[in-house]
């Protein structure tokens, strides 16, 4: 190949990696005018196009690569994944077979022929298919992962465990117990879950950072003694566990609590804690200190005596932006308000999968007599309901007290697991959750409700990333209530 061209391609495939992808397409574009007999270029512009939706173009690319070489695996691969994104699973399901005779060992057409054969609804094919690749390969985890969903679709929880525990088995040590933990949690054994989701506490980057000189709680009374409670993770763990503190109350003398800070003012309105702390400045002399996230282990917490007494939480004595707030709940005082989350942090890990697109949310608008009012922070985009009002701005600057208050406002909220989902229920507001096809361990499987919040409702997906099936079904039960 020329220097150049070679120089082209490079770019091509570098600008692809960065998401770029337009300009990637015009470099392919460039590269393949001048070597247009470059097979294994038309398949990269190929899975490019595909990418992007075109898929009549992406069928175009497949057919010259196949033409130059009608035995390409790659080339069969994607002319087969064409097909199914179209939906002609019967035509893809041929294509895919073709991939396969020409060479049985490989796996990647595999992995997606069990994905085509998943949306034919033929599961049980495409959970004997995913087991083969696992013999083969014992430690492929992309097998795993469309083998969880495998399971999770026909709601086998024993057969999903089982698999999942596989999956442990590729950790080691501290990081296995952890990740054990959370599969046992995630199947309500909370028991030994709580005793192996400890072992993040021996993980740099996953229990706290922080050292003290004093040493950690074991649940012992503490009378006459102070106790300090800690943060680790995210402010929704931080909500959520905070629940714990009365049950230490009871047990001793002095609670204080060490929080991110812009969870001070909220966290002070919870029943137990004597002082709180911003996280980073001096504390005072204490006994003891335990992570909030430990407590569920230190009281040997069940499915049964989760502490659930909602509300825990209150509204901060000082609401910055409180007339402000009023004002604009005055022109929904003679509607059903309802406030809306629709993403979380992006730089969570699952983030991807627990954000919808604000367009997902359009068919809510159906519904009769809502004000609707976003409670999404940072976005410039705006959520496609009748009259929304974007509480963003208020929210923003009076952080979590302003947040908290709105959300005392509301009748209902409707969120996407993230820090707005664990306020309004903490603070005993009706919530409807939207769930990812397989959550976090928190919001365990096949239960729409959660223990953790009595006034929440769970609405899972059905199948990975069908977020319209939930809008739809949120839409149907919340019209049938209010029809008389």
């Amino acid at each position: 190949m020329h220097v150049e061209a070679s120089k082209r391609l490079q770019a091509a495939r570098y600008l692809d990696r960065a998401g770029k992808h337009e300009e990637a397409l015009d470099a392919f574009r460039s590269f393949l005018e001048e070597a247009p007999d470059a097979t294994d270029v038309w398949v990269d512009y190929a899975g490019l196009l595909m990418v992007l939706g075109r898929l009549d173009e992406a069928e175009e690319a497949c057919a010259r690569a196949l033409k130059l070489d009608p035995r390409h695996y790659g080339a069969r691969v994607h002319a087969a994944c064409v097909q199914m994104h179209r939906g002609f699973l019967d035509v893809a399901e041929r294509q895919f077979l073709e991939a396969v005779a020409m060479d049985p060992r490989r796996i990647a057409g595999r992995l997606l022929y069990s994905d085509c054969l998943a949306r034919k609804g033929e599961l049980d094919r495409a959970r004997d298919l995913l087991e083969k690749v696992l013999e083969q390969e014992p430690g492929k985890v992309a097998a795993m992962d469309r083998l969880n969903t495998i399971m999770a679709r026909q709601r086998d929880w024993p057969g999903l465990r089982k698999d999942m525990a596989r999956q442990v088995a590729l950790y080691s040590g501290a990081e296995a117990e952890y990740v054990a933990g959370q599969l046992d949690l995630m199947f309500g054994d909370m028991p030994r879950g709580w005793q192996r989701y400890e072992s993040r506490l021996e993980m740099p980057g996953r229990g706290s950072d922080r050292s003290y000189a004093r040493p950690r709680w074991r649940g012992e009374p503490f009378v006459h003694k102070t106790l300090l409670l800690t943060w680790e993770q995210g402010f929704g763990d931080t909500l959520m566990f905070l629940r714990f503190a009365p049950l230490a109350k009871a047990l001793g003398g002095r609670v204080l609590l060490e929080v991110q800070p812009p969870l001070a003012e909220l966290a002070a309105t919870c029943p137990g804690i004597d002082e709180v702390y911003v996280s980073g400045h001096a504390l005072p002399p204490f006994d003891f200190h335990a992570s909030l996230l430990s407590l569920p282990f230190l009281f040997r917490t069940n499915l049964e005596t989760i502490p659930a007494d909602i509300p825990y939480l209150g509204i901060p004595a000082l609401v910055p932006d409180q007339a402000a707030i009023n004002a604009a709940m005055n022109r929904g005082s003679d509607r059903v308000r309802v406030g809306v989350c629709w993403a979380g942090n992006p730089m969570h890990a699952r983030n991807a999968k627990r954000s919808i697109p604000s367009a997902a949310l359009a068919p809510l608008g159906a519904i009769p007599g809502v004000a609707w009012y976003n409670f999404q922070v940072g976005v410039d985009e705006e959520a496609p309901l009748p009259g929304v009002l974007a509480l963003g701005p208020l929210l923003s600057k009076g952080g979590f007290p302003n947040t908290a208050y709105a959300l005392s406002r509301m009748d209902l909220v409707i969120t996407v697991d993230t820090v707005i989902a664990h306020l309004a229920a903490a603070l005993g507001i009706p919530t409807l959750l939207l769930l990812s096809f397989i959550p976090d361990w928190r919001w365990m499987l096949g239960r729409d409700d959660s223990p953790w919040y009595p006034t929440m409702h769970l609405y899972r997906q059905p199948s990975p990333g069908d977020w319209d099936s939930v809008l739809r079904q949120i839409v149907q039960d919340l019209t049938t209530t209010a029809t008389p």
